[in-house]
């Protein structure tokens, strides 16, 4: 990547805005369950944004915990036999992540962009987005998560309801508190100031 100098002024006050989203306790959650699901073969980062960032940089570790959810014989990464040194081939693997974790679930807002990570331009974004893919395993409960389910929040589910012909025939004669009511509603004891005076 290219050389770049300290920023000043206004991108400086945003790219720190930008740092302190980033989550220290979040981070070592996140480690727990990288650890957890891909083995210990993956080592633990030194503590701090920049650690973390080191860590997953090449996109071997991200690659490794996407294949994990998957069962054996179907996974999207392929992950080479040496750690990529080459700065194109570590952002190719970055993105041969991403795209497992979209077609996984992961939301496209919830994805943090290839630079984020590698220029370390956006730490909280791949923060939320490894947090949006363990709360997709953990609601998959397809038995590939591993770690504690209170690590993560479980996606609420679709809970489709079925009624019978005459339930929805009865629903129709029944006024939804929505619309009101008129119940006691009446006009007596209402007043609207004194009547006209006519003088003549």
């Amino acid at each position: 990547m290219a050389n770049k100098g300290p920023a000043y002024g206004m991108s400086r006050d945003v790219q720190s805005k930008i740092e302190k989203k980033y989550d220290d306790e979040l981070e070592d959650r996140l480690v727990e369950w990288i650890v957890a699901q891909c083995g210990s073969s993956v080592g633990r980062p030194d503590r701090g944004r920049l650690g973390f960032q080191v860590w997953l940089k090449n996109g071997i570790v991200l690659s490794q915990l996407v294949n994990s959810l998957y069962p054996d014989g179907s996974k999207p990464v392929k992950i080479p036999d040496s750690p990529p040194t080459m700065v194109f081939k570590q952002m190719e693997q970055i993105s041969q992540f991403l795209k497992a974790a979209e077609d996984y679930g992961v939301v496209k807002t919830d994805m943090f962009q290839t630079v984020d990570l590698f220029e370390a331009k956006d730490m909280a974004a791949v923060q939320r987005t490894l947090v949006a893919l363990g709360s997709l395993a953990v609601t998959k409960n397809d038995g590939h998560y591993h770690g504690d389910p209170n690590w993560f929040m479980k996606k609420a589910q679709e809970h489709k309801r079925e009624f019978s012909e005459s339930q929805l025939k009865e629903g129709k004669n029944i006024i939804g508190l929505q619309m009101g009511t008129n119940k006691g509603a009446s006009q007596a004891g209402m007043s609207y100031g004194r009547p006209r005076q006519i003088i003549s």
